[in-house]
């Protein structure tokens, strides 16, 4: 039986930079979709490797787009997208790949009121050994509507650039995006804008894989302060971005939206605990965070036993002395610090607490 949508075209666009050892495993998994009609888009971002010869090996099987200056992941995006012509767009990070059912599994939940759909992706090594599953299947997507979560706290459940399919008719209105601003993290204005166009659909199923190695933006446990401190300027980044596109429909966010998001008081809480003289905001203070922190994650669309695990490590940073607070903090956020004990206890809550 043939779903409506079976003709329909797709672009998958794979930006790079520096990636010509996964590479050709992004453009095989675009070209092996079991869609009959896909386009592959590669956009190189004026790479310093062999990128160029990976992407010229393929010859006319994908549609390449070499940039003369490195401009960022935004750059990359707006290049691709301006080359593309699908109806339904994936943007597939360089080092990440699909599955073959990937596209078909997308078109058979999509529908007219669809802006965006998102699906967990299964987290692998540089060997591609599967070690876990992306978002975790305990934590739930946020699904359908869900503007009114994003103008409360600018956040909504979503996931990773290779995790997310939008309707073109969202991306039009917010494309291009400020090349300056998402130097990296373009994803995170996609997921926050698009949703302003129409519903997000959810699929609880893993329909790629999202590498984890030394090299790529989401690993650097050994740089905790940089990455917390690059999180949070990126969050005000993509409130200011998500502000100045809800006003141009009509729609307010709240100057608070932050403190009600218990992800970016995380990141927030972190910078200022490692790393205070190069915090970017000023007035903040460790119980404050704490305390904010606490009161947002009561707030969550969660299981009370997450919700009370999550508020009481806030309020442990807030109240201990700072040593042992910012014991408590790596414990969380960079795992290899845990005693065996904490990783244990780890475990067992991530069963019963969902």
């Amino acid at each position: 039986m043939h779903s409506p949508l079976d003709h329909i075209p797709v672009s998958i666009i794979i930006p790079n930079y520096n990636y010509e050892q996964y590479l050709g495993r992004a453009i095989d998994s675009a070209l092996e979709q079991d869609h009959r009609n896909v386009e592959v888009v590669v956009v190189d971002d004026a790479s310093t490797d062999a990128s160029v010869a990976v992407i010229e090996s393929y010859g006319d099987k994908i549609r390449p787009c070499l940039r003369r200056r490195n401009g960022g992941h935004g750059a990359a995006f707006n290049t691709g997208f301006e080359a593309s012509t699908g109806e339904i767009v994936l943007f597939l990070d360089a080092d990440d790949y699909l599955y073959p059912n990937a596209v078909s599994e997308v078109l058979d939940e999509w529908d007219a009121d669809v802006a965006q759909a998102q699906f967990r992706l299964h987290l692998v090594d540089e060997n591609q050994n599967i070690k876990d599953v992306f978002p975790p299947p305990e934590q739930p997507f946020d699904s359908g509507d869900v503007i009114p979560e994003l103008l409360r706290k600018g956040r909504y459940r979503t996931t990773v650039t290779s995790g997310l399919a939008f309707d073109r008719e969202a991306l039009e209105p917010i494309m291009p995006m400020p090349e300056s601003d998402f130097r990296q993290g373009a994803d995170g204005y996609l997921a926050t804008l698009a949703p302003l166009h129409g519903e997000v659909k959810s699929i609880d199923t893993c329909l790629g894989a999202y590498r984890i190695h030394g090299s790529n933006h989401s690993v650097f446990a050994e740089k905790l302060a940089e990455r917390a401190r690059w999180r949070v300027e990126h969050d005000f980044r993509r409130l200011e971005a998500l502000s100045d596109r809800a006003a141009e429909i009509g729609l307010t966010v709240p100057p608070d939206a932050g403190l009600h998001d218990p992800v970016h008081l995380e990141e927030r809480l972190a910078s200022l605990c490692v790393d205070e003289p190069q915090h970017p905001v000023e007035t903040d203070s460790r119980l404050a965070l704490a305390r904010a922190g606490a009161a947002a994650s009561l707030e969550m669309n969660a299981s009370w036993r997450r919700r009370a695990a999550l508020a009481a490590w806030f309020l442990s940073i807030g109240i201990l002395p700072r040593r042992m607070g910012n014991a408590v903090l790596a414990w969380k956020l960079v795992a290899s610090s845990r005693p065996a004990f904490l990783t244990r206890l780890s475990k067992t809550l991530r069963r019963v607490t969902n």
